[in-house]
């Protein structure tokens, strides 16, 4: 039995852990072949270490999506390792949460980069690719579709109170989809994104006195929503529950089926009903 992605080439960031590692998995179930990436090398190998447990191809690129060079790297690394590329999934990012008036310059800035502006940097350096990609295949009259799926979130689509730097970034995130559905329209690539809602992941998962952190780039970053307010929202999910990685990744995966091949510039929202 083949699957519906055999042989296609998808460049996953942020997929050592988490939503990441499930859309990954899910990609490789389908036959594709994997580009993981991890701020930790750690966590992207054992994710690669996982698609090759399931008969597909991984190869790594650690590192920060920020980082200088980076987006050249990861658009380098699917092209020398399998040829091409087919589908870029910027999942990548964590959040750095306070209300405005106690919120630094490098909160700001370190949230809209790693949600906007590392997806932008990474679209660019793809660019070329796609585009010879695209002549060739015109050329002989062949018609390949590629994807590209943004990650957002119900932050973005209706605000946040405490996250105004992730509720900007991501509602940026959802004009570049909206732009580069038409700029990249003649190549043949669907850009869409999806928003999740409340999700079950470590940025979820806080501790009842709330002292979660993460590490990112030697900072230690609050995270977590407390348990008597996750189990609030809960109450508020139509469909009774927060969601898991694993659905999470099924929505991913809608866009990148070729059966979404006329879809594009569009969002779908992940969020079991709840919407802000």
């Amino acid at each position: 039995m083949t699957g519906k992605l055999d042989g296609r080439v998808a460049l996953v960031s942020g997929s050592g852990r988490g939503i990441g590692r499930e859309i990954a998995l899910k990609l490789a179930s389908e036959g594709a072949r994997l580009v993981i990436n991890d701020l930790d090398a750690g966590p992207a190998n054992e994710t690669a270490e996982a698609v090759r447990a399931m008969g597909a191809e991984a190869v790594v690129c650690a590192g920060s999506v920020t980082e200088v060079g980076f987006a050249e790297r990861f658009i380098k690394t699917g092209v020398d390792s399998f040829g091409g590329l087919d589908i870029i999934v910027n999942n990548a990012g964590y959040t750095w949460d306070s209300v405005v008036q106690k919120m630094s310059d490098e909160q700001w800035q370190a949230i809209i980069d790693v949600h906007l502006t590392a997806p932008f940097k990474i679209l660019r350096a793809a660019q070329p690719v796609i585009s010879a990609k695209a002549k060739e295949e015109a050329a002989a009259g062949q018609e390949v579709f590629r994807k590209v799926v943004n990650i957002s979130s119900i932050a973005g689509t209706g605000g946040n109170a405490g996250q105004i730097n992730y509720s900007a970034a991501k509602a940026g995130i959802l004009g570049v989809t909206r732009t580069m559905a038409k700029e990249w329209g003649r190549y043949k690539v669907n850009v869409n994104a999806v928003a999740f809602g409340p999700i079950r992941t470590r940025l979820t998962e806080g501790s009842a006195d709330g002292d979660s952190t993460i590490k990112v780039e030697e900072k230690e970053i609050k995270v977590g929503v407390n348990p008597d307010l996750l189990s609030q929202m809960e109450r508020m999910i139509p469909l009774g529950r927060v969601g898991t990685p694993e659905e999470a990744a099924g929505a991913v995966y809608l866009f990148c089926a070729p059966e979404s091949n006329f879809i594009s510039g569009q969002h779908v929202i992940c969020g079991g009903g709840f919407v802000i």
